[in-house]
């Protein structure tokens, strides 16, 4: 099974992004969903998860009010709606699926343990 990010590119500030993660050979399901990012000379940071009912959703406190995490159950699909975005959202950005299978929402690397390989967003100032 893999992960697959996408919807990246270079933007302006101010401008927004939509972007999506699927996974390959298998449903999302239950599974809750989860998207990182790592801007250059950082470690990777949560931004935002979603479970699967909509139920929990979490966002870092950065990009509240800004970002809004989404799915799609019926086409497999997860989204991440960028908006306002400024210089500091430039990352690698990362969707996650966690080890756990709940109904809860995780916010830290070691609760996850299948990741895509990213999709490269750049906001210039």
């Amino acid at each position: 099974v893999q992960l697959q990010a996408s919807g990246g590119g270079l933007v302006q500030a101010g401008d927004s992004l939509r972007l999506s993660c699927t996974a390959s050979a298998r449903t999302f399901g239950r599974y809750s969903v989860g998207w990182f990012r790592r801007a250059p000379g950082k470690e990777r940071e949560f931004v935002a998860a979603i479970n699967w009912s909509y139920g929990v959703i979490s966002y870092v406190d950065s990009v509240k009010g800004r970002f809004t995490i989404s799915r799609d159950n019926a086409e497999n699909t997860i989204h991440l709606q960028m908006n306002s975005l400024k210089a500091e959202d430039t990352a690698v950005y990362f969707c996650a699926v966690p080890r756990y299978y709940s109904s809860g929402v995780y916010s830290q690397e070691k609760d996850y343990n299948l990741w895509g390989q990213g999709t490269e967003v750049t906001v210039s100032s």
